[in-house]
């Protein structure tokens, strides 16, 4: 831990209202970046329609925008240095509109792939860009402020992205769901264009760069999320294809390491992972990743396939867990400088774990109605983790490490995502088999019950016109449905317990970190 106190370059209290609407700009960045992530998922059935493409086939249009965003990701501190924040920014936005744009205009599946590759690379910046303008543009007593800006991007962008999908689709075709980018990427150029200044760009840092380390850091994260993205779909290590990418991204890994710690002048400072705070923070942020983007796949899923929600009607219901954020954010941001963090992080994890909790009791009648309030409760403690991470994984951090570490904090988040998302896929899969064979031994031909219900369901089926033998196998089929009904519906419930012990645990790691509160208006605190 750092001892000396570290004040960015820019002492001054009064913060200007164009630093403001640089860092306004930076949010909406971070926002329509972590967005654009889901905002496929409610419309995946309409895109993979027009492609011509199976389901399988179709998780590569996810899995392509995750790997390009987490390679970009540890890079934004080495491009800033290159063509200053200014132009980074600006140059980044303007190439992921153009990307976007041909998201919409894709014609096959491999054009769709190779054009959300190129989106995730130049929008992943905007991510760690967000955080590094709070830390580098506003004094300590306004960074709480920031932070809790920063934290609704991550956590309210997650549960709006069905909900946005899903109305564009419905209204406009899917194509528009890429095209609405427009909107907020030319406000965030004008706000960067207006609010930062020109810096000179030094692109002789880009020949000099350790290109080695970032060839095995590439290898190894795209690699890592590959393994995890399509690891379920593939039967995990019955598959060569996932063993040659498991490898890969060990190698790919352990070589980022090794280079790392080898060079004066790494292109991330991976050694800020020796500070017990930032470690703390990070296996959090993992863990919160775990539950934000682990808890907004299954819901969507539960209730399409369920109760045979519409996306629109599916966007109604995870709206609840976005929407009260805005109100409490603010909130948060007063509480963080007064009071112990690890106590109000405590507090959201229980809250977020409860809501998780709440799903865990679900049967084939829940809805909108029955999920409402564990949306609320999940959206009142989402704010409480986010920004106390923020505080926790930036306190003490010099300035020069700040790009490292605000690229470290928001990788690890996003890798947090896609290892929550390949363990409750799997766990899904498993839990349903398991299920169905467990209630297919109570239902079995020789259970008095069972014989009983089929005799009625084929009595109704001669009734409605069917012959005998039509009618019982109907009645057969209806039996086997409602079974393969249950035992999905308890996989789902196993799936939010399993998020809900992922969160609670986390509560003990937390108190390994510092006592940290943000600063005040006097500059009080000491986060830094």
């Amino acid at each position: 831990m750092a001892s000396t106190t570290f004040v960015p370059p820019m002492p001054s209290e009064k913060v200007s209202a164009r630093t403001w609407m640089a860092v306004a700009a930076g949010m909406l960045g971070a926002f329509m970046a972590v967005l654009d992530i889901q905002i496929t998922n409610s419309s995946l059935k309409d895109i993979l329609g027009t492609l011509s493409a199976t389901q399988e086939e179709g998780s590569w249009i996810a899995t392509a925008y995750l790997v390009a965003e987490i390679i970009v990701i540890p890079m934004t501190g080495l491009f800033v240095r290159v063509f200053g924040m200014r132009g980074y920014m600006m140059g980044t936005t303007a190439l992921f509109l153009v990307f976007s744009t041909l998201c919409g205009f894709a014609w096959n599946l491999q054009s769709m792939i190779a054009f959300r590759m190129m989106q995730g690379f130049t929008g992943g910046a905007l991510i760690p860009m967000a955080m590094t303008l709070v830390m580098a543009k506003l004094p300590p007593s306004k960074r709480a402020t920031g932070m809790a800006l920063f934290g609704l991007t991550a956590t309210l962008a997650p549960s709006m992205g069905p909900t946005l999908g899903g109305y564009l689709s419905e209204l406009y075709g899917w194509p528009s769901i890429f095209y609405i980018n427009w909107v907020p990427g030319l406000l965030l150029i004008g706000g960067i264009a207006l609010g930062l200044d020109e810096e000179k760009p030094n692109l002789s840092l880009l020949f000099n760069a350790d290109w080695l380390g970032i060839g095995f850091m590439a290898m190894g994260l795209g690699s890592l999320t590959i393994f995890l993205e399509e690891g379920n779909s593939k039967d995990w290590f019955d598959s060569a294809f996932i063993n040659t990418f498991a490898a890969l991204a060990i190698v790919g890994l352990l070589g980022w390491v090794v280079t790392s710690t080898m060079r004066k002048q790494p292109f991330v400072n991976l050694g800020l992972y020796g500070s017990r705070n930032f470690a703390a923070a990070t296996a959090l942020s993992m863990a919160m990743g775990m539950g934000l983007y682990g808890s907004s796949f299954i819901l969507p899923l539960f209730l399409a396939q369920i109760p045979g929600y519409s996306p629109m009607q599916i966007g109604e219901v995870i709206m609840w867990a976005g929407l009260p954020q805005l109100f409490i954010m603010p909130f948060v941001a007063k509480l963080s400088a007064k009071i112990d963090n690890r106590i109000l992080c405590s507090f959201g994890l229980l809250l977020f774990g409860g809501s998780c909790l709440m799903n865990a009791y679900m049967d084939a009648t829940t809805g909108y109605d029955q999920l409402l309030l564990s949306q609320i409760v999940r959206a009142l403690g989402q704010p409480f983790v986010m920004l106390t991470l923020s505080n926790f994984a930036m306190n003490g951090i010099q300035p020069k490490d700040t790009p490292s570490a605000s690229s470290l904090i928001n990788m690890t988040r996003n890798l947090g995502g896609s290892i929550g998302i390949a363990l409750l896929a799997t766990a899904l899969t498993n839990r349903e088999h398991f299920h169905s064979v467990r209630i297919g031994e109570s239902v079995s031909n020789f259970a008095l019950a069972t014989q009983d219900r089929l005799s009625a369901l084929t009595s109704s089926f001669i009734a409605k016109g069917f012959d005998s033998a039509t009618a019982s196998d109907m009645a057969l089929k209806a039996v086997d449905g409602i079974v393969r009904r249950e035992s999905f519906v308890m996989a789902y419930n196993d799936g939010f317990f399993l998020v809900a012990m992922v969160l609670f645990a986390c509560i003990g790691v937390l108190w390994f970190s510092d006592k940290v509160k943000a600063p005040s208006g006097g500059g009080g605190g000491g986060a830094h």
